[in-house]
């Protein structure tokens, strides 16, 4: 259930566009309380989400190929190359344009399904809060994994819970073969009930993730690949103020975490917090 601070159970979506609509009645019917502090900061929340999806979809579209870390490639107008296989932002580019490149020029990049998630991530956010606070706010980008990012303050909770559309998910390959490490799991974005966007895979359903997975498997493997109980997002209430030019950010937002996180370990490394039962 959808609880704004001022105790306020029910908001009017009648004018909102279909996919926010969507995930907001998605939200509001689950057990779960998730409260917000504003209407406002409700709409950031689900206005980003759907971003988030279309710049899955986008980034699929984008003719971008999948590389291991070892072999990733980027257009050195706008990244430099690190020895780890990340791209570190050129100083004398704007970030908005750095990433849009991506997107309009993807024939020139070539990345892990790791680098791919926070690709997404950034464009997602660019779009929902525009150019002009983008700049502000990520002016020293870098691109590796959604594993050592920071800016964004991502949140994984590892565990069994409901997800939504733009959350980031696992699917791992227990019995993957060494000689194709690159396929021992597939970080994924999800677009709906059962349909996901995976760099190098794709956008497909749950079994399509995990029969891909499983054509990497040691000879006479049983194990199959499957979704694990965990997942990622952005640290919403952070880049809602963040973006709303909140100097300096409050505590509260700095320190927010969901409402699962009641009564679990919580362990932040720099700007990301894990959770665990």
């Amino acid at each position: 259930m959808i609880v704004i601070a001022d105790g306020q159970t029910s908001v009017d979506i009648s004018g909102w566009e279909p996919p926010e609509r969507d995930i907001y009645e998605e939200k509001h019917r689950n057990p779960t309380t998730y409260q917000y502090d504003s209407e406002r900061a409700l709409r950031f929340e689900l206005r980003l989400r759907t971003a988030i999806v279309q710049a899955a979809k986008d980034l699929q579209h984008s003719a971008a190929s999948f590389a291991s870390f070892k072999k990733s490639r980027c257009n050195a107008a706008y990244w430099i190359r690190t020895e780890n296989g990340g791209f570190q932002m050129r100083h004398d580019v704007l970030p908005s344009e750095a990433i849009r490149d991506i997107f309009s020029n993807g024939r020139a990049y070539a990345f892990e399904c790791a680098t791919a998630i926070i690709i997404v991530l950034y464009k997602a956010v660019l779009e929902t809060i525009g150019d002009q606070k983008f700049n502000r706010l990520f002016a020293d980008l870098y691109l590796y994994s959604w594993e050592v990012d920071s800016d964004l303050r991502l949140i994984t909770i590892a565990e069994k819970m409901p997800t939504y559309s733009g959350d980031i998910l696992y699917f791992k390959n227990p019995d993957v073969d060494p000689e194709w490490m690159e396929w021992q799991g597939e970080n994924v974005v999800k677009l709906g009930s059962d349909s996901y966007f995976g760099h190098g895979i794709g956008i497909t359903n749950a079994a399509g993730i995990i029969a891909k997975l499983n054509k990497h498997r040691k000879k006479g493997s049983t194990e199959s690949a499957y979704l694990i109980d965990q997942v990622t997002y952005p640290n919403y209430v952070y880049l809602y103020e963040a973006a709303s030019s909140r100097v300096p950010i409050s505590q509260t937002a700095l320190a927010w975490l969901p409402p699962e996180a009641r009564g679990r370990i919580v362990v932040r490394i720099g700007g990301r917090t894990a959770i665990y039962a």
